[in-house]
């Protein structure tokens, strides 16, 4: 008899259709409790409908979707270990932020209002003024606090931290690791700037036209594809047999970006050869490989030099 916890998250050949549309193509994904996860991919990728039915806002047309072995649909216990705070989050007209969070603070079993206490003053948050007239910024710190200060089993940030600037997103991303260090729980943050909580990942999922591209930890993607850089016919002769994400070329200059992990042995023939080896961004490494996924469906194979 298998007593294993179940995942935090797990996700069973899930589809959302609309129509003729498939928001959710088959999606199959494993999220185990106490990581962080980011949850990558462009405007309409998918990533948005998969984290509402994950927080029982909506349900598929097929497949499953489960949190802790549950289906969160219309299942308050299941519900009530998850927060989910998006970019354009709704409060009542009428509510200030301290009404705001004390909503929250009744909602959530783990609610820490010391630690909600400490992030208003380090974002400087009026809490006497109306959610209305609170801007972009503001509004985006309410939510933030919410998201940590719930210390849920389970919590969602669907980009409600884009209306913060570049300091109040630094001091979002310290005091997350900082609290998380502290409290360990599952947080998926979905987010365009991908280089900027690179270093938060423990693991990562890139979604493209409601399909999976990618699922792998942050660890093992990190040196896990290269640039080459030189003359066109050395680059074809050094990258011969590799998988090819990406390539650019400007007269007999080529920069090809492939899905490898050289050894000192190749990385001594491209000093030989007089290529240039650079390292790919966690943010560019998700844009080529959901460009490759792209060709695949205008029945472009991956290019494979062989």
């Amino acid at each position: 008899m298998n007593n294993a916890p179940a995942p935090a998250i797990e996700v069973r050949n899930l589809t959302k259709s609309y129509r003729e549309l498939d928001a959710l193509d088959g999606v199959s994904l494993t999220l185990e409790a106490g990581r962080i996860y980011g949850l990558l991919g462009r405007n309409g990728a998918g990533k948005t409908t998969l984290m509402s039915i994950l927080t029982g806002q909506g349900f598929g047309s097929s497949g499953e979707a489960l949190i802790f072995g549950h289906s969160p649909y219309e299942n308050d216990e299941t519900l009530a270990k998850i927060c989910f705070i998006r970019e354009s989050q709704k409060y009542p007209d009428d509510f200030n932020a301290r009404q705001a969070f004390k909503a929250a603070a009744l909602f959530f079993a783990n609610w820490d209002q010391d630690l909600a206490d400490r992030l208003i003053e380090d974002f400087a948050l009026p809490m006497k003024r109306s959610i209305k007239k609170l801007s972009r910024g503001q509004l985006s710190a309410v939510g933030v606090i919410i998201g940590m200060a719930s210390r849920a089993d389970i919590t969602f940030f669907d980009e409600p931290y884009l209306g913060l600037d570049a300091v109040a997103r630094q001091i979002f991303y310290d005091r997350l690791l900082e609290d998380f260090a502290l409290h360990p729980r599952t947080i998926v943050l979905s987010s365009h700037l991908i280089d900027e909580i690179a270093n938060l990942l423990e693991h990562v999922v890139v979604i493209d036209k409601g399909r999976i591209m990618l699922d792998e930890d942050a660890e093992s993607l990190r040196g896990s594809a290269v640039a080459v850089t030189g003359s066109r016919e050395k680059v074809d002769s050094f990258i011969n047999g590799h998988q090819v994400l990406h390539r650019d070329s400007m007269g007999s200059l080529s920069s090809v970006t492939i899905k490898a992990r050289l050894g000192e042995t190749e990385r001594a023939m491209a000093a030989e050869l007089g290529l240039e080896l650079s390292a790919v961004p966690l943010q560019q490494l998700v844009v080529r490989t959901t460009m490759a996924g792209l060709q695949n469906d205008n029945n472009e194979s991956l290019e494979v030099l062989s």
